[in-house]
């Protein structure tokens, strides 16, 4: 038996204004996640797990430094915030991006953010993490300490 006005499954549900419900979820998750580590400083030994690379092999990771990072973002510190994870700073940078542009389409009605990267864009991005890395671990590369 088919009812007239079941929606179809296609259908969006909610309306125009539930459409920006979502990237409002996830920006109070990820400003609730920046608001704590502005108020519990990284740099405060105890607080947080150290990273198990540079615990046990004395080697920074891509993430070393990115809570510090963040705690300076937090507090409008940028040179502290690039000093102790410059790749983390991008990154964060990316997805106040993507957040505005996916959060402009919601509220206009236009088509949901995609994001379907091309296996050219992945493997950029992998061997940018593997260099500065590298980089970083290395002693002319003293400047990407955290």
């Amino acid at each position: 038996m088919h009812h007239v006005n079941a929606p179809s499954p296609s259908a969006p549900r909610g309306g125009r204004a539930a459409r920006p419900a979502v990237p409002a979820a996830l920006l109070a998750a990820v400003a609730g996640a920046f608001a704590y580590v502005a108020a519990v400083d990284p740099n405060e030994p105890g607080h947080y797990p150290v990273c198990p690379l540079l615990h046990l092999t004395g080697l920074y990771c891509p993430g070393c430094g990115g809570l510090r990072s963040a705690h300076a973002v937090a507090h409008g510190d940028l040179p502290a915030a690039l000093q102790a994870n410059a790749l983390a700073v991008l990154a964060y940078a990316c997805f106040a991006v993507l957040w505005t542009v996916w959060v402009v389409r919601a509220v206009r009605g236009g088509p949901s953010l995609r994001i379907d990267p091309h296996p050219v864009l992945l493997w950029s991005l992998g061997a940018l993490l593997l260099v500065f890395t590298v980089v970083r671990n290395l002693p002319f590369g003293g400047w990407l300490h955290p």
